[in-house]
């Protein structure tokens, strides 16, 4: 059950790329078994949060990141909610049509979007209105032309609450969000941010017990961060993600470390993995040169590999 599980997200989160490289789809549909170089070929985006400092300032909006994506040679980007002009309030229609045809235009695909909520707060009321969120921005995921929708768990564990019945509080409220993006066509995923999960066996944890073929993870290399091996820790996950944001660093026991992309590269490889892999730059400095050099990097160890 498990592993046909991981199959049927994996296939889910490739469609659009699928769609949007004929090539692409021709090798993986066709009746041979011999795979092709196209067939195993990742598609690489970055996420909007690289810049936070130019999104905030105004130096750059959503349109001005898909530029440096398609000049970058990227195949996608993600786009995080708070980015969005109308922010907090949803975009309209003009705004989401506006993005999706400038993307169709420089040969982008618009593979995320991605919000925050808390779903470990005591608050009940404040769970049921991020949830509401949640299923709204599924909504518009699915307008953009979205595979994937990034939740949190929410940080801090409440006093007077155990962590199990937070977990049940979680995992009740993913439910609801994975039948949601059945519904829409979107994948509701759990990026593991270091707040309330924060080993590989806590992730997995909920994932199994959600169950749920619309419900998913987006594996942030950098959100494992208290154990003395990062990349074993990302290895046990490898095999449930669905999405992958490379960073340039990871943490052992707290202590930040470049990551080596050789390792990171070879990892998704041997896992076969042929979906989307973002790039995330949280450095001081020009993030446009970061990610450029990450993407550069990453490439060529992956191509070795």
């Amino acid at each position: 059950m498990k592993e046909s599980r991981r199959d049927a997200i994996r296939k889910l989160a490739v469609v659009p790329a699928l769609l949007s490289f004929p090539t692409l789809l021709s090798a993986t549909s066709s009746k041979g078994t011999t795979e092709t170089a196209s067939s195993k070929r990742l598609q690489y985006s970055v996420n909007a949060y690289s810049f936070n400092d130019e999104f905030r300032s105004g130096k750059m909006d959503l349109f001005d990141m898909m530029e440096f994506a398609a000049d970058i040679g990227l195949n996608a980007v993600d786009l995080t909610a708070y980015y969005f002009s109308s922010y907090p309030k949803l975009p309209k229609k003009p705004e989401i049509f506006a993005l999706k045809k400038r993307a169709l235009e420089l040969g982008l695909n618009i593979s995320w979007t991605g919000i925050r909520n808390n779903f470990v707060t005591a608050d009940a009321e404040a769970r049921k209105r991020d949830l509401k969120m949640i299923k709204d921005w599924l909504d518009i995921s699915s307008t953009i032309g979205s595979s994937i929708l990034r939740i949190f768990t929410g940080r801090n564990q409440p006093v007077g609450h155990t962590k199990e019945q937070v977990k049940k509080w979680l995992v009740d409220a993913f439910k609801e969000c994975a039948q949601h993006g059945a519904d829409v066509g979107v994948i509701a995923a759990l990026q593991n941010h270091n707040e309330f999960l924060f080993t590989a066996d806590e992730v997995i944890d909920i994932i199994e017990r959600v169950d749920s073929e619309w419900f998913g993870l987006i594996l942030d290399i950098s959100g494992l961060r208290t154990t003395s091996d990062p990349y074993a820790e990302t290895e046990k996950l490898a095999p449930y993600a669905n999405y992958w944001f490379i960073k340039e660093h990871v943490y052992y026991n707290q202590v930040k470390t470049p990551t080596d992309m050789k390792k990171m590269a070879a990892m998704i490889r041997r896992h076969d993995f042929r979906g989307y892999v973002s790039f995330e730059s949280l450095s001081e400095g020009n993030p446009k040169t970061i990610i450029k050099d990450m993407l550069g990097e990453f490439k060529k160890e992956y191509d070795k590999s």
